[in-house]
């Protein structure tokens, strides 16, 4: 399954390489592009384990940048 999600508040670029890569280490996901410039993330994952996956995605992005929040 592939969705993109609004992301509101974050702040640099370096950070959102820091939330792609990590995201990207995550079990049963295949591919994660956090984009700064349009403030929006895309998550590839496996469908059986979506919900669980993204919640994972965004625990870690509260952990790289706390202010930043995904628009569910």
């Amino acid at each position: 399954m592939k969705k993109t999600y609004e992301l509101e508040d974050l702040d640099c670029a370096n950070c959102a390489r820091k939330m792609q890569e990590a995201i990207e280490k995550i079990e049963g996901v295949t591919s994660c592009s956090v984009n700064f410039m349009t403030q929006k993330m895309t998550l590839e994952a496996d469908d059986a384990n979506f919900d669980a996956i993204l919640k994972q995605a965004v625990d870690t992005i509260k952990k790289v940048e706390p202010d930043c929040v995904v628009v569910l």
